[in-house]
């Protein structure tokens, strides 16, 4: 990924306030902010298609457990990484380019009592700040689509994992019918998304020095998940107190419009790949 594309990345997700809006949101629903639960997060805290529930979908495609150090790469405000840090009780690191969403996911983690089993840090996914041989699995949520350097992407993640570690993706991908309307979640427009389809994914991953050993394709359960989304929109007077509206900007509806009628028109479809490296 180019610098200029960094920044504009960074630019996209950076949000001032972030984090007194995320606790206002959280008082208004009355939740004590010094016993958060990860129930009372689940509508902001994982910045993907499917939130919490597609979360525990990829973390069974791949194995983690007590003893396991975990490397989340793009980890937005920490909620994929507390989640597998709670269902597997083991450690994980996150990065991000964006320091807001690092600020909040330090304070969240810290008043969820999980500052033991989760760090958090600013770097760039081309770039990781690790040794070799760090870590025992890695995950990356919907982090590909603004990286231009994918083979470079997939390297450092090959190089800081442990021989056979597996690396689960979540992406947004291209789909069979070309086209899609901008802006969308993770990109105002097409300059800085950066889409594969799940066969030049594959490929990309094989270059790398990765053998994909589990495949999920979500777009069913994408179509529902923005069908019901759309539904409890329609049945409010307006924006929840907590929500992903609070990452995405003042054209949240407009983003996810968009990216429900390209699953609709199959120009996009959400996969999950696992892939270990070849040995």
């Amino acid at each position: 990924m180019s610098d200029a594309l960094e920044q504009s990345v960074t630019a996209h997700y950076q949000r001032s306030g972030l984090t007194g809006d995320i606790l206002a949101g959280l008082e208004q629903q009355g939740i004590d902010l010094d016993a958060i639960k990860p129930q009372d997060l689940a509508a902001v805290d994982e910045f993907h298609i499917g939130g919490r529930e597609a979360t525990l979908i990829a973390l069974e495609l791949f194995e983690a457990d007590k003893d396991s150090h975990v490397l989340d790469i793009g980890c937005g405000i920490g909620g994929a990484a507390r989640c597998l840090a709670t269902e597997r009780e083991c450690r994980v690191t996150g990065i991000d380019l964006t320091p807001a969403y690092i600020e909040v996911a330090d304070l969240l983690t810290q008043r969820m009592g999980l500052a033991d089993r989760c760090h958090f840090e600013v770097a760039s996914a081309l770039s990781l700040p690790f040794e070799d041989d760090t870590f025992d699995a890695a995950f990356s949520f919907h982090v590909a689509m603004n990286i231009d350097d994918r083979i470079g992407f997939l390297r450092e993640a090959a190089r800081v994992l442990r021989p056979d570690a597996p690396l689960c993706l979540f992406d947004v991908m291209k789909g069979p019918t070309s086209g899609m309307r901008y802006p969308v979640p993770w990109a105002e427009t097409a300059d800085t998304s950066v889409l594969k389809t799940r066969d030049e994914s594959i490929t990309l991953l094989d270059d790398a020095g990765f053998i994909v050993s589990e495949e999920e394709n979500l777009r069913d359960f994408a179509l529902d998940f923005f069908e019901k989304l759309f539904a409890r929109a329609e049945q409010s007077d307006g924006p929840p107190p907590l929500g992903l509206h609070l990452l995405t900007g003042g054209n949240a509806r407009e983003k996810f419009s968009n990216i429900r009628q390209a699953l609709i028109d199959h120009q996009v479809e959400p996969v999950i790949l696992v892939a270990h490296p070849r040995l």
